[in-house]
């Protein structure tokens, strides 16, 4: 597998290898031994999350706090822009974002530590796939602003010809990073998971 860091300390872009001949292709989408040692990831995830999302469709900017997740994320079928916001104050990089094209063709997967902030552009209608550190704790789940001018996330909305995004009322609610309560943002409450 090939693995890089990205400008955001913990987001890594993983390329597992891929094993294709005229049947199709075969790759491992995790090996608990292999990823730990070769991409520096935890050892535990403890749930399994799948989406499907139609072109259009934006999900994000979504974490937790507390009880932080940590996700590996993977598109099993589609096209998709993922994007991870680092909410850590403490990090050289608090406020940054960074993004790939995951699809089912290229296989690559993104690592989201805890601390970040995790959204996706559906390119094409898209099953996404995302295994997490911690269990869904619906009251620590959290939503900021997909367009909020503190990140400046450079969404390629132009590709689909589109000026905005498919929301849900949730995330179309969601406050930006100035309006958000402090106790809500990691490093801010002194809560345990930030």
């Amino acid at each position: 597998m090939t693995v890089t860091d990205t400008d955001v300390p913990g987001v890594r872009l993983i390329e597992p290898v891929r094993h294709s001949d005229a049947r199709g292709s075969f790759m491992e989408g995790w090996h608990r031994a292999r990823y730990r040692e070769e991409a520096g990831l935890p050892a535990d995830f403890v749930q399994d999350n799948v989406s499907f999302s139609k072109q259009g469709v934006l999900r994000g900017l979504h974490y937790q706090h507390p009880q932080a997740q940590g996700k590996l994320v993977s598109v099993l079928e589609g096209n998709v822009f993922d994007v991870a916001v680092d909410l850590r104050p403490d990090s050289p990089a608090f406020k940054a974002w960074t993004a790939c094209r995951l699809s089912r063709e290229n296989g690559r997967q993104l690592y989201v530590p805890e601390g970040c902030a995790h959204g996706f552009l559906a390119l094409t209608d898209a099953l996404v796939q995302y295994k997490c550190t911690a269990y869904y704790a619906p009251a620590c789940d959290r939503t900021l602003a997909w367009d909020d001018p503190a990140f400046a996330v450079d969404w390629p909305l132009a590709e689909l010809s589109r000026s905005a995004p498919v929301l849900s009322e949730k995330d179309a609610a969601a406050p930006t990073f100035a309006e958000a309560p402090s106790e809500t943002l990691p490093g801010r409450s002194g809560a345990s998971g930030s």
